[in-house]
C-alpha cells in the first residue's frame, strides 16, 4: 500500500462567537486556509486532485457544497473538485482519513483535507432547529428513540454520564479546564502556534482594522476560583461553560501527498499517516468512544499507548479527556500539550483538521516521533489517527 504524507497543515486562530472572525463568510474562511497551503507548499494549485471539507451545520452560508464555494473564493482553479463530510465533531478528521485513504489506495496523489465552521453565522444545531421550525420534523424517528429509550440524544447528558462513570468530580473538571488555559497561554507566549496559524485581516465592532493571529478564547488570568464560580449546566451536575469547549469560528486544512507527489513537486513531508480508525458505540453516552477506539487503533497498528509521544484528545468537555486518561492509564504530560478546545475553541467541523495541524506542529517543536489524535462525535462515534513525524 502506498504511503500518505502530510506535507502542509494550517489553521486560522480561533475566533470567539461574534468575535474577531464574525465578519468572515465561512466560504472565505475556507478559502484562506486553502490559499495558505498553496503558498506554503509552492504547489501548482491545478495539481490538487480533490478538496474534502468537514462541516457540521451545513445550512445557510455553509450549505450548497461549501467545499466548492471555498474553492471558488480561493486562488485554486475551478477545475479542482470539492466535497463535504459530516461526521459531526470529527468531520474534518474524517476528511483527513478520506484524503489519506485516497492517496494510500493509489487513486490520487495530492488531496486537501479541510474543515470550516462559523458558529457565529451558523449557530450550532441550526439544521435541526430550522427543520423543526419549518415543520420538517426531527432527525430521529420514533423507532430510533424507542430503541434507546430516550426522547433525545444530548451531548450534555453524555458529558455528565462520563463524569459519573469514571468517578470525576467538579473539581477535577475545573482543574483540567484551568490547565488547558495555562498551557494554551504558555504556548501562545512562546510562539508555539505561529508556524500553524494563517493571519487574517479583520475589522472590529468599532470599525477598526486589525490582524487576527492569536486564539481569542484563551483566558490568561484564569483562576480556579473563577472556574468554581460558574454555575453548572444542570442542577447538581458537573459540567459548566468554563469546563467545556468554547463556541468558536475557524478553519483548518491539511495537504496530503503520495511519495510520487512529494518527489514530483519537491514537497517536504512533515508526517506520515501511520494508522486510521473509526469507532462507534453507545449514542446515549455518546462521548465515550475515543477510549475503545484508541485501544483498537493501537491494536491494529501493533503499538502500545506508551509508544505514543503526544496525544490530542478533543476537549469537547473536560470529562472526555479525563475519562480517556483514566481508562487507558495514559500519561497526562503527553496530553494536549499546547492546550485544547476549552481554551482554544471548538469550531465543530474544523476541529479535526485543526487538532491535526497542532499535533504535527507539536511533534516537530518537541522533537517527538508518534502522535495520536482522537475526538468524540455525536451519534456515539470517534475517529483515531496515528501519525509519525518525518
Amino acid at each position: 500500500m502506498a504511503e500518505a504524507y502530510i506535507v502542509e497543515a494550517v489553521r486560522t486562530a480561533g475566533g470567539r462567537r461574534k468575535g474577531a472572525l464574525a465578519a468572515w463568510h465561512p466560504a472565505d474562511l475556507g478559502a484562506e486556509v486553502l490559499n495558505a497551503l498553496v503558498d506554503r507548499s509552492g504547489i501548482d494549485p491545478a495539481a490538487i486532485e480533490d478538496v474534502i471539507m468537514g462541516c457540521v451545520s451545513q445550512v445557510g452560508q455553509q450549505s450548497f457544497l461549501l467545499a466548492r464555494n471555498a474553492i471558488f473564493a480561493s486562488r485554486l482553479p475551478q477545475s479542482v473538485p470539492g466535497t463535504m463530510v459530516d461526521r459531526q465533531c470529527g468531520s474534518s478528521q474524517q476528511a483527513v482519513h478520506f484524503a489519506a485513504q485516497a492517496v494510500m489506495s493509489g487513486t490520487q496523489d495530492l488531496v486537501i483535507a479541510a474543515g470550516v465552521e462559523s458558529m457565529t453565522r451558523v449557530p450550532m444545531m441550526s439544521p435541526t432547529t430550522l427543520g423543526l421550525d419549518a415543520g420538517l420534523g426531527s432527525p430521529w424517528s420514533d423507532r430510533v428513540l424507542d430503541r434507546f429509550g430516550v426522547r433525545e440524544f444530548s451531548q450534555f447528558d453524555g458529558a455528565e454520564a462520563m463524569a459519573v462513570k469514571y468517578g470525576l468530580t467538579r473539581t477535577d473538571l475545573d482543574d483540567f479546564a484551568l490547565l488547558s488555559h495555562r498551557l494554551a497561554a504558555k504556548a501562545t507566549r512562546e510562539g508555539a502556534f505561529e508556524p500553524e496559524i494563517v493571519p487574517l485581516d479583520v475589522v472590529d465592532a468599532e470599525g477598526r482594522s486589525g490582524r487576527h493571529d492569536t486564539d481569542q478564547g484563551i483566558r490568561y488570568d484564569a483562576s480556579i476560583e473563577a472556574m468554581a464560580s460558574v454555575k453548572t449546566l444542570r442542577e447538581g451536575g458537573f459540567t459548566t461553560a468554563a469546563n467545556a469547549s468554547q463556541i468558536a469560528d475557524g478553519a483548518a486544512a491539511v495537504m496530503i501527498a503520495s511519495a510520487n507527489a512529494v518527489k514530483e513537486h519537491g514537497l517536504r513531508p512533515l508526517a506520515r499517516v501511520h494508522q486510521l480508525h473509526v469507532h462507534a458505540g453507545d449514542p446515549v453516552m455518546m462521548l465515550e468512544e475515543p477510549i475503545p477506539g484508541t485501544r483498537r487503533a493501537l491494536e491494529k497498528a501493533g503499538m502500545k499507548l506508551s509508544d505514543i509521544d503526544l496525544y490530542e484528545v478533543n476537549e469537547a468537555f473536560a470529562s472526555v479527556p479525563l475519562a480517556w486518561l483514566k481508562a487507558l492509564d495514559a500519561d497526562p504530560a503527553k496530553l494536549n500539550v499546547h492546550g485544547g478546545a476549552i481554551a482554544l475553541g471548538h469550531p465543530l467541523g474544523a476541529s479535526g483538521a485543526k487538532l491535526m495541524t497542532t499535533l504535527v506542529n507539536a511533534l516537530h517543536r518537541h522533537g517527538k516521533r508518534y502522535g495520536l489524535q482522537t475526538m468524540c462525535e455525536a451519534g456515539g462515534g470517534a475517529n483515531v489517527t496515528i501519525i509519525e513525524r518525518v
